[in-house]
């Protein structure tokens, strides 16, 4: 355990590892002081991008940042993996089981973990330990082969596969009531999007499995949440069984906000059913074609039809209502695109496809963008 007082060293447990790499040393150091070992790094990082220096640590990413400091304040929160760190022995000493460090800037130089590091800037809450892997004395080009192997070797986790997880926790969550939805929507009689999702994020039987789990839960989410720390604060404050407090400005934003905090999963779940449905009844060739070259169906459809579910909503004035399926259909009715537009000779792949695919969209009904 580090030490609480305030010296010129940081004293903490610490085991002596032997791999043929060489040896380090294993132990755990509490966040403010591997923040303060290793702060004058970070901020050199920002500011040089020592990924195209030397080719080691990739610069920051503030959005990944900021979601970690909230959930770093999160009930259940946890970083169970090692922080690696290489420092010199002029400013580390082994003794006994005792891993000394001098307690200044830049004496850590951080391999794998910057960004959880960086996430206890300005931290207040309880103690937080973090598990730690010190090299001492490594040079340049071990600490760029240690890193390249960290981050190039793994195999990540789908982002499916992780939304997949959330059926297993035993409280509400935004993340958890899109992944239901999902379920829900994939595998019950007479759903638009009846075996159509992906649940894994790879296609089992059927051949209008377009779509991901991820992609489902990702675009559900922005009309529950107005970003991912939002998401990430209400699960915690569900989780210590606590009432989300509902703003106007997110309710605004977010057409699904009052639903889900007053429990409407269900109500969410049949706007989504009558909206698609009604999508399915007015193109019905493009929705259910399994032709290469078609959107609709696919995950730029889907998007950018999910896209348009807001202001299409606004136009009907049934925010924090269920608009029935011929509510939609009365929308819908008004377009002139015909199933054969919807091909990547008009809407190329990618992101810039999915804008313009909905601007046709809300163009051809008339309908404000918001």
């Amino acid at each position: 355990m580090a030490n609480s007082e305030i010296t010129d060293e940081i004293e903490f447990d610490a085991i002596e590892v032997q791999q043929p790499i060489g040896k380090f040393y294993v132990g755990s150091i509490e966040c403010k002081d591997l923040f303060a070992i290793s702060v004058a790094d970070i901020r050199r990082m920002v500011a040089r991008d020592i990924e195209n220096i030397v080719g080691i640590q990739r610069p920051i990413n503030d959005d990944r940042v900021k979601e970690l400091m909230k959930y770093v304040t999160t009930v259940d929160a946890t970083f169970p993996t090692s922080v690696i760190l290489a420092v010199s022995s002029e400013h580390a000493t082994y003794k006994g089981g005792k891993m000394r460090l001098a307690r200044k800037p830049e004496v850590a130089s951080i391999i794998d973990g910057q960004h959880r590091i960086k996430a206890f800037d300005a931290y207040a809450g309880p103690p937080f330990f973090l598990n730690v892997t010190l090299f001492v004395d490594m040079d340049i080009e071990d600490q760029a082969y240690t890193f390249a192997t960290i981050n190039l070797k793994q195999t990540k986790v789908s982002r499916s596969l992780a939304y997949d997880l959330y059926e297993f926790a035993s409280t509400r969550s935004p993340q958890k009531s899109c992944h239901m939805m999902a379920r829900l929507m994939n595998s019950k009689d007479g759903s638009p999007l009846r075996g159509r999702i992906k649940i894994l994020g790879s296609a089992t039987d059927g051949d209008l499995q377009f779509l991901t789990q991820a992609l489902f839960v990702d675009r559900t989410l922005q009309h529950i949440c107005k970003d991912s720390i939002q998401a990430i604060q209400d699960r915690d404050v569900l989780k210590r069984r606590k009432k989300i407090d509902l703003k106007a400005e997110d309710e605004h934003k977010c057409i699904f906000r009052r639903m889900f905090v007053e429990g409407a999963d269900a109500e969410i779940t049949r706007v989504l059913w009558n909206f698609f449905n009604a999508v399915a009844t007015r193109w019905p060739i493009a929705w259910n074609t399994s032709e290469r070259g078609h959107v609709l169906n696919r995950s730029q459809g889907f998007a950018a039809l999910m896209r348009a579910l807001r202001p299409i909503i606004i136009s009907l004035d049934k925010q924090n209502k269920v608009p029935s399926e011929k509510d939609f259909a009365s929308l819908f009715q008004k377009s002139a695109l015909k199933d054969s537009y919807f091909t990547t000779e008009h809407f190329k792949p990618g992101t810039s496809g999915e804008t313009a695919l909905f601007n046709v969209l809300i163009e051809s009904m008339n309908v404000p963008k918001m």
